[in-house]
């Protein structure tokens, strides 16, 4: 079964009642109507917490880390600053990181292509669901070589960011 990935975007109490992470909007300020969501702790591969006002409970920690669930925290820029694993052995895990160190750098280009291609293709899907032409993303994808030494990820990024928004909202795009 493929697990799945939780992002907490909203202030909340994140705790654990009956093998499930109980989503709990009770005492916080403005959010005290909405509904508890509850998600079967086996079914969680990733939980990412990226609202600063977020609680939890160390139970809940104990049994996501138990479940080998990784839990990203995120700053107040919204980019990750830290992941808690689980520190048990896991023998499946190793075999993982064995295998990416022990990778062919020929392997190692054929997945960041594959990752590349991935990547432009999703974009492309975006101006495709807002009716934007896409065909440049789409040729870009196709034209990304082993390793991607034209580095079209970049450049696909750049054209996607700077055709995304209407140019009335002056959208920019800076490091920051």
């Amino acid at each position: 079964m493929i697990k799945r990935t939780l992002c907490i975007e909203s202030p909340c109490h994140l705790k654990c009642r009956n093998e499930q992470l109980v989503v709990s909007y009770e005492h916080i300020k403005g959010y005290e109507n909405r509904e508890e969501k509850t998600v079967a702790i086996e079914d969680i591969g990733m939980l990412i917490l990226e609202h600063q006002q977020i609680t939890l409970s160390h139970y809940l920690l104990d049994k996501l880390v138990a479940n080998n669930t990784a839990v990203i925290t995120c700053n107040e820029t919204h980019h990750p600053s830290g992941m808690l694993l689980s520190l048990e052995s896991h023998t499946l895990q190793s075999e993982r990181f064995r295998a990416q160190i022990e990778a062919t750098e020929p392997l190692k280009k054929q997945l960041w292509q594959q990752t590349v291609k991935a990547k432009i293709t999703n974009q492309a899907l975006v101006y495709e669901r807002w009716n934007i032409a896409n065909t440049y993303l789409k040729n870009t994808a196709q034209s990304v070589k082993s390793g991607d030494t034209d580095n079209n990820e970049a450049k696909a990024a750049a054209y996607y960011w700077s055709h995304l928004f209407p140019p009335a909202w002056q959208f920019f795009r800076h490091r920051e």
